[in-house]
């Protein structure tokens, strides 16, 4: 019954969301610039309505998980003041964890690669076709995340997105930086227009602009052994951004797409 009721309510909300926009006479071009939230993952629904996949489902020796950590719902430190910067969720969220093996089963040696894994948001199905979310009016994709694991890790994640097109492979990635190494929560601000195009993991020649007014799946994935705490994803502008330091990409933090190395 939980699907069906997922099923309606997303019917119901873009049911809603249009009926408010003739009310208000709202155009294509009167879309808002305040933040935007995407995604949440403070639930056991929106832990649901996320897909994982790892080599494992193609014969490698990977294995992957995303659930809904309670641990988080209390602050971390309640005896410590915090600084006006410091983020404190003070609610569940999504643990997404497992271990990376390069091996893979017997038999399938030098046909496939092993050590990836990811989770990405499931298409939303309604009474009016597929659900997606209109970005096109914000510069930035901001992520609530903390980076847990092995260190060797922290820095070999990528973001996902997928537009409305004919060509169901093509990705949007970027790398997701982190700039806390202490494993606590922090926002990461991602301009839409530095993701790259790429298809079966590989970077198409011929890149294009995204297609920002129709976005059907956004998703993480890596290389290595990891542990990442999300709780949001937002679209948001230049002015909603907390951090400054985020709009200078550092030169030694590499290209937006290039893969670390796994060791």
């Amino acid at each position: 019954m939980s699907g069906l009721r997922a099923y309606l309510n997303r019917s119901s909300k873009i049911l809603r969301d249009n009926a408010s926009r003739i009310i208000r006479m709202e155009g294509a071009n009167d879309l808002p610039r305040t933040p935007r939230l995407l995604y949440t993952f403070n639930t056991r629904e929106d832990i649901e309505g996320c897909d994982t996949g790892c080599d494992a489902d193609v014969g490698g020796t990977s294995n992957v998980n995303f659930a809904l950590d309670e641990t988080t719902s209390k602050a971390t430190h309640p005896e410590k003041s915090h600084s006006a910067s410091e983020i404190n969720i003070e609610r569940p969220s999504g643990k997404f964890w497992g271990e990376m093996r390069l091996g893979v089963r017997s038999g399938l040696e030098g046909r496939i690669r092993g050590g990836y894994a990811g989770f990405r948001s499931k298409p939303r199905n309604t009474l009016f076709g597929e659900m997606t979310e209109d970005v096109s009016n914000h510069e930035f994709l901001a992520l609530r995340v903390r980076a847990l694991g092995h260190p060797r890790t922290r820095n070999s994640y990528f973001v996902n997105l997928q537009t409305d097109g004919p060509i169901t492979t093509d990705l949007w990635q970027h790398r997701l930086f982190f700039r806390r190494d202490d494993g606590g929560w922090e926002d990461v601000f991602i301009p839409f227009k530095d993701f790259v195009l790429t298809n079966t993991g590989e970077l198409v020649a011929d890149q294009v602009e995204m297609y920002r007014e129709r976005v059907r799946t956004i998703g993480i994935s890596l290389l290595g052994n990891y542990e990442l705490g999300i709780d949001s994803i937002r679209a948001v502008n230049v002015e909603d951004v907390t951090d400054n330091s985020a709009l200078e990409k550092a030169p030694s933090e590499g290209t937006q797409w290039e893969r670390p190395s796994v060791l």
